[in-house]
């Protein structure tokens, strides 16, 4: 590795790598230690995500000065101690993969001469820009392998479930009404293996069938640990609709790939490479949804099915909708990234025929996108208008307050399972 373009080929791929690595390992998993003084795969990837941005200012104060000093950077004692585990591994995965993608496009724009630039580092001979970068890698790596290591800890994976291909007839027994219950870890093919949420309503009868509504983004639609900015709290959100006298449906979080989940969400080509949706949906429709179906006794697609999401869950929501009618009769399209592609999702929609079953809410932030995200929704509103949906199947929810997070979809979730479930 003794030219940059090797070098920065390694700084772009290693954030897809980690991330997929992250994510099969369970998440109860990534915080256990496999020594009191060594540190879990949660907390050697929080540190990456907080070390990234050191080698962005280092380059910046090498190509600004003339061979400055660079303080060493070490693990202060609190992290040594575990203050990783307080970082939301969510917020780690943004930091990380923005700090990288930073560094990665200032080095790409250097001149051939800049690589040769020095500082003064009390710990290393000759320290250049080139060596910094190739540092990162070697730094990126070696966490890497401490991450990757515990998927090969057979004491750990002894009491948790393998690998499985299919949900196992006989996996309602271990599910429990009132409660967010994980069941998985599932293989998917073509993509990374993931766990699914699953909430049982209170009042769950397995003798009387159910709607049910599947999300995308599962780690993020039920309590506050996997998203930085909180969860939706769909479960509670689900509950309320018996106050209005409407059916409670199953909640069924689908967990994202980790570093792949825009892909995985996209129907069209992102940053270059082609989308993946239809084979996350190839196994959500082909698999998870008779298995869970025939275990639950939920009511088949479209009439007993809705998916949603947002951001690119949002996308990905409508798309699914309009390209299998068979398998989901309404979406929930929050904050959608209806800008993947050129807007590519105004022309698609627009191919496809009107779902026979078919309910749609959109909704989207006023503080989203500079302002930009409301009008572009709107476009798709007066679309869906123009081909016959009328207030009973259309809810259109612009939020003067909205931003691109989680409290503000939390903030609209109960109100859109109402229209859902009216």
């Amino acid at each position: 590795m003794n030219d940059p373009q090797t070098v920065l080929t390694s700084l772009e791929s290693a954030p897809a790598l980690l991330f997929s690595v992250l994510a099969e390992i369970p998440e109860s998993l990534r915080k256990q230690r496999p020594e009191p003084d060594k540190w879990s795969a949660h907390e050697h990837f929080c540190h990456l995500a907080a070390f990234e941005p050191v080698f962005l200012r280092r380059l910046e104060l090498m190509l600004k000065e003339d061979n400055p000093s660079i303080e060493p950077y070490s693990p202060s004692p609190e992290e040594e101690e575990g203050s990783l585990l307080e970082m939301g591994l969510e917020e780690a995965l943004e930091r990380f993969a923005t700090a990288r993608a930073e560094l990665v496009d200032r080095l790409r724009a250097l001149p051939p001469g800049a690589w040769d630039r020095t500082a003064e580092h009390p710990d290393v001979v000759r320290y250049t820009v080139f060596l910094m970068a190739r540092h990162a890698v070697f730094h990126t790596l070696h966490h890497g392998y401490k991450i990757e290591e515990t998927l090969f800890r057979k004491d750990w994976w002894q009491d948790l479930p393998r690998l499985v291909e299919e949900v196992v007839p006989g996996a309602l027994a271990g599910l429990q009404p009132g409660e967010v219950n994980g069941l998985g870890p599932f293989k998917v093919p073509g993509l990374a293996a993931r766990w699914v949420r699953i909430y049982l309503p209170r009042g769950y009868d397995p003798a009387t069938s159910h709607f049910a509504v599947y999300l995308f983004d599962g780690q993020n639609v039920f309590g506050d640990e996997g998203s930085f900015s909180g969860g939706w709290y769909a479960h509670e959100a689900a509950e309320s609709l018996v106050r209005a006298r409407r059916p409670v449906p199953v909640v069924i979080g689908i967990e994202h790939g980790g570093g792949g989940r825009n892909l995985e969400l996209s129907p069209f080509a992102f940053d270059e490479r082609p989308g993946e949706i239809e084979t996350l949906l190839a196994w959500v429709t082909g698999s998870l949804m008779p298995a869970l179906n025939a275990e639950l006794n939920l009511i088949e697609g479209p009439l007993g099915a809705v998916i949603g999401g947002s951001s690119m869950g949002g996308l990905a929501a409508l798309y699914s909708h309009f390209a299998h009618p068979e398998a989901f009769g309404g979406a929930l399209v929050m904050s959608p990234s209806f800008w993947v592609a050129d807007e590519a999702i105004f022309a698609e929609v627009a191919a496809r025929p009107i779902p026979p079953v078919s309910r749609v809410y959109l909704d989207g932030g006023a503080r989203e996108d500079r302002g930009r995200l409301i009008p572009t929704i709107e476009r798709m509103v007066e679309h869906l208008r123009g081909r016959g949906y009328e207030s009973d199947r259309l809810m259109w929810r612009p939020d003067a307050r909205g931003a691109h997070n989680e409290a503000s979809w939390r903030r609209r979730l109960p109100k859109a399972l109402r229209f859902m479930y009216r």
